[in-house]
């Protein structure tokens, strides 16, 4: 009796310690297929809010959507709309995780959850996306473009900026491994 007792408490304190190790789920998104990464925290230095009109190419089709980003330094809110202004989905992203409520799939457009990763990869700084990437990927920023390179040296993701009101604004994503390409068109920030 005084074994079994022993034996059970041991596969408790085991059960307890591999329960007390395990990480949460993080927020990840899709580099590429088969490769995830963790997303930075939702947190910026600089909030800031902005409306945009994307336009995302793929498989030779073209689709837009309106997009509302609000990030005020704690949380990232996101709401895509159609062009008429009916919602597609809202997204938040804040300390709790991500949270996603899909109204409408309109056609090949990206899911809500790329769209987050697109707009992070924009607008994040190297350093929040550096510790995160998977071994052997890079993050390269210049002035005018910020490219992801797989641990095979493949543009993965090359987002194209240019300058307005004292920022650097993301025009362009082209994302190869998933095929699509978005423009993006401010409409006006706050």
């Amino acid at each position: 009796m005084r074994g079994l007792r022993m034996m059970l408490l041991t596969l408790v304190a085991v059960l307890a310690g591999c329960a007390g190790s395990q990480d949460p789920t993080l927020p990840q998104a899709w580099l590429k297929p088969g490769t995830r990464v963790t997303l930075p925290a939702p947190t910026l230095a600089q909030p800031f809010s902005q409306q945009q009109l994307l336009t995302a190419e793929v498989k030779g089709q073209q689709h837009s959507m309106l997009v509302l980003l609000n990030a005020d330094g704690q949380r990232l809110q996101l709401v895509g709309m159609s062009p008429l202004g009916i919602r597609l989905f809202n997204l938040t992203y804040d300390r709790q995780g991500i949270h996603t409520e899909q109204l409408i799939k309109v056609g090949e457009l990206p899911p809500a959850s790329q769209v987050l990763a697109d707009i992070m990869l924009s607008y994040w700084p190297l350093a929040d996306w550096q510790p995160l990437l998977p071994a052997g990927w890079r993050l390269e920023d210049q002035p005018q473009v910020r490219r992801l390179y797989d641990d095979r040296g493949a543009i993965i993701s090359e987002i194209r900026y240019q300058q307005g009101d004292g920022r650097r604004e993301p025009q362009s994503i082209a994302q190869s491994a998933f095929h699509y390409r978005i423009t993006i068109q401010n409409l006006g920030s706050e």
